[in-house]
């Protein structure tokens, strides 16, 4: 430091980058900043967004709404469960579906997650396809199989016989599977919302 009239000018202070503030960052530091995602990997995030939303409100008003009103407005059991079984393919293929769907853009999707919110996502995908796949693929043609077998509407079974027995306890299955996937579904797309944009 000088000292003159206009010694001011030549202060040079001894701890230059107090008070710069983050207008005066350093460039360097800034250049290597990880950049934002891009106008596509923001439209892909709330792409997978929207589907698994779209599953998880199919999937409830199936549970709630579908399913309770067929038993309690058609005519008969057979009509009811043939309704039923058929809605619930369509929920259960596209549940697999969607969580394969989202579990390749999940293992594709850009960095800057969490460890442990990652792994967490890519497990309820997983469980999610895993569950509605099980769901249709296995219990669901057990429960067609044996509706074969019975050769006559399913009311007309007694509640003893060993047929009717293996269904309801197939039907059971199928309730903690779609309960199950809807769970994953669910903690999935709060994993998804909450990613950083």
């Amino acid at each position: 430091m000088t000292t003159g009239l206009r010694g001011e000018k030549d202060f040079t202070p001894a701890f230059p980058d107090i008070g710069a503030g983050p207008l005066a960052a350093d460039p360097a530091r800034a250049r290597n900043a990880p950049a934002g995602p891009t106008l596509g990997q923001r439209a892909f995030h709330n792409l997978r967004l929207l589907v698994a939303a779209v599953w998880l409100g199919s999937a409830v008003f199936f549970s709630a709404a579908v399913a309770p009103s067929a038993f309690a407005v058609l005519p008969s059991r057979e009509l009811a469960g043939a309704l039923v079984a058929r809605t619930l393919t369509i929920v259960n293929v596209g549940g697999c579906v969607v969580g394969l769907f989202l579990l390749a853009g999940a293992l594709v999707g850009r960095g800057g997650v969490k460890i442990p919110a990652r792994l967490l996502e890519l497990l309820s995908l997983l469980t999610l396809a895993a569950a509605t796949g099980a769901g249709h693929w296995w219990i669901a043609a057990r429960m067609a199989a044996l509706r074969v077998q019975m050769a006559r509407p399913i009311e007309e079974v007694a509640a003893d016989d060993p047929l009717r027995v293996a269904f309801n306890a197939l039907h059971g299955q199928s309730v903690t599977a779609l309960s199950i996937a809807m769970i994953a579904g669910a903690v999935a797309l709060l994993l998804i919302a909450r990613r950083t944009k």
